[in-house]
Formats: C-alpha cells, sequence, structure tokens
C-alpha cells in the first residue's frame, strides 16, 4: 500500500515537473558530454606532446653540442624571445617576404575578428591597436550579427519555406516530412560546395597540407571556431603562392559565404517540426510555438466549433417528448388502445 502511493507520487510529480526533470538530465548529458570528451582528448593527444617534447629536447641538445661556443642560457633567450614574436603573429622564419599588417591581411584580419572566428595568427601589436580592437568588436560583432541574420532570414525565406511550402501544395505531402528531407539534402549541398570542394582545392594550394588538414580547416573555419592551427597563405615561399594578396582576399571572401550558408542551414534545422517539438521538453511555454498552417487550422477548427451544429438545432426545434409511462397513462385516459410507437424526426417535422 505505501510502496503504491510512493509509486504514484512520484508519478505525479515526474509529470508536474517534467519540464524541470528534463531540463536538469539535459544538464547531466552535456557535462558528461564535455568529460568524456576530454578523456578522449587526453588519452590521444597526450603521447604525441610527450613525443614532440622528446623531439625538441634531443634537438637542442644535439645543437649545443654541435656550436659549443652557444650556452644553454643563450639559447634560451633566443627561443624566448621567437616564441614571443610567433605568438604575435611574426615568425622568424621568412620576415622579409611575408607581412601580417597590409591591407589585404588586416582585411583578412577584420573578417575573422567580427565573425568571430579567430585564428589568432595576427594579433595587434601595439597598446593603441589593441585598444582600437576592443572598440571595434565591441560595435563591429552585434552589427555583423545583425547584418548576417537579416540575410540569413532573406536566404532561409527564398531558399527553405518557399520550397517547402510549394512541394506541399503541389504532392501533398506531409509538411514535417517534406521539410526534413529538404533540411537534409540542403546539408548534403551545403557541406559539398563548402566543405569537400574547398578542402580539395586548399590541398592542391597548400603543398604542406593533407586532404585532412584541408577538411579540417575548412570545417574549423566555418564553424567560427578558428583554432589557428592552419591558416591558408602562410607559405614562406613566393613559387608557391605568387599572389599572396589575392589569395586571402578569396579566403576572406569564400569566409564569409561559406559562415552564411553555414547560417542558413542551421536556422533550416531549427525550423524543423520536429525540433520545436523536442525543444518544448525543456521548458515551459506561456505561448505554444506554431508555424502559420498549424494556426490557420486551429482558426478554422475554432469556427467551426463556433457554428450551431444541424443536428444539435434540429434537436432544439423538436418539441420535448414524453416518456412511455405517460404516454401510456394519457392514452388509458383517452380509452384508447393504440401502441405507443416513437415519433420520427421526419414525422415531427411535417406536424411542425
Amino acid at each position: 500500500m505505501v510502496i503504491g502511493r510512493i509509486r504514484d507520487w512520484c508519478a505525479h510529480f515526474a509529470e508536474r515537473h517534467q519540464s524541470e526533470i528534463n531540463f536538469a538530465l539535459l544538464i547531466v548529458f552535456y557535462i558528461l558530454y564535455l568529460v568524456i570528451g576530454a578523456g578522449i582528448f587526453s588519452a590521444i593527444e597526450l603521447p604525441y606532446e610527450r613525443e614532440l617534447r622528446q623531439e625538441l629536447k634531443v634537438a637542442r641538445q644535439d645543437f649545443l653540442s654541435n656550436n659549443t661556443c652557444v650556452s644553454d642560457a643563450q639559447l634560451e633567450v633566443l627561443l624566448a624571445r621567437a616564441l614571443e614574436a610567433s605568438n604575435y603573429g611574426v615568425s622568424v622564419l621568412g620576415n622579409d617576404t611575408i607581412r601580417n599588417w597590409d591591407f589585404v591581411s588586416a582585411l583578412f584580419f577584420t573578417s575573422t575578428v567580427l565573425t568571430t572566428t579567430g585564428y589568432g595568427h595576427s594579433v595587434p601589436l601595439s597598446n593603441v591597436g589593441k585598444a582600437f580592437c576592443i572598440f571595434y568588436s565591441l560595435i563591429g560583432i552585434p552589427v555583423t550579427l545583425f547584418f548576417l541574420s537579416a540575410i540569413v532570414e532573406r536566404l532561409v525565406e527564398l531558399i527553405s519555406r518557399r520550397p517547402v511550402s510549394y512541394f506541399h501544395r503541389r504532392w501533398a505531402m506531409s509538411r514535417p516530412n517534406l521539410a526534413v528531407i529538404h533540411a537534409t539534402l540542403l546539408s548534403i549541398v551545403m557541406a559539398l560546395f563548402f566543405i569537400f570542394i574547398p578542402a580539395w582545392i586548399f590541398l592542391s594550394l597548400e603543398k604542406d597540407w593533407n586532404f585532412l588538414e584541408s577538411l579540417y580547416f575548412c570545417f574549423i573555419s566555418l564553424t567560427t571556431i578558428g583554432l589557428g592551427d592552419y591558416v591558408p597563405g602562410e607559405t614562406h615561399s613566393k613559387e608557391d603562392n605568387p599572389h599572396p594578396h589575392l589569395y586571402r582576399l578569396a579566403i576572406t571572401v569564400y569566409l564569409l559565404l561559406g559562415l552564411v550558408c553555414v547560417l542558413v542551414v542551421l536556422e533550416t534545422c531549427y525550423e524543423l517540426p520536429q525540433l520545436k517539438l523536442f525543444r518544448r521538453r525543456f521548458y515551459k511555454e506561456k505561448v505554444q510555438e506554431l508555424d502559420s498552417e498549424t494556426t490557420n487550422i486551429i482558426s478554422h477548427d475554432q469556427l467551426s466549433d463556433q457554428k450551431p451544429d444541424p443536428a444539435d438545432k434540429m434537436a432544439t426545434q423538436l418539441p420535448v417528448i414524453s416518456s412511455v409511462s405517460q404516454q401510456a397513462d394519457t392514452l388509458r385516459q383517452n380509452g384508447t388502445s393504440t401502441p405507443y410507437t416513437p415519433a420520427s424526426g421526419t414525422t415531427v417535422n411535417e406536424k411542425l
């Protein structure tokens, strides 16, 4: 008995607080996802880090043994200075040929800053540049988000909503299923034209990259992760890259167009009815999210409910039929023995 009451109470509590329970489970799942990802990355990358450290240690010892005129302290100072300059985007290799702050390179830098990609390959060197970067980003990032949202909204209406509505009317197909098919095809096309084909192009232009590294760069860039470990156009040979400015300008255009395309795909997937239904499990809604088609259906149903039903109208017009016992008493008083027959609707209407 007690167990049954506890079970009923638990079921009632879970029903009343379903969204809170789902949200708590979502938090637990996300934390587990972070922990599992950290464990996997640590298990994969830690051996490579140890191997690289050992190689650098051996190379340093070989250099000191072959150059006895250089002390370990002097080499330490030189390496520290070189690494500090490298963190600011200035390399000790090929400084005579590569410039990080000409106009095209600065344009590439501003595009990565405002789109929050941030490769980190070049950063402001002066205090004035750092202060201006704060002011520039403070205004530019919200403007960029507004600019991209305006473009994405128009493209979603043109590429996603209108085709789905058109084929829904033409084929009389379920709108949610049609939206899923459209989102899948759009994702495949986006991946083909903005990830796989550009990766193949970068493979032919960047001599030190393989296809996986090119694919990795395209994905990391278009998702605005921007780790900065692979940046195109950083070659130190003019023969490999005879037009570096044009190359960086083309990369800037590619990043902007690719980011818009990714946002269009994400917005299309975000509007899927299945995802809307899934999102409602994690928060309470004051106003139910409905698309235009569902709203029209509900409005039509409400109008139908407000209209009087013909059968109900006829029922209100029909006279009240007395019970069988009452009719029997009436027949005895009249001295007749006519059997009782229920009146049909047509008979009543003729009498009326």
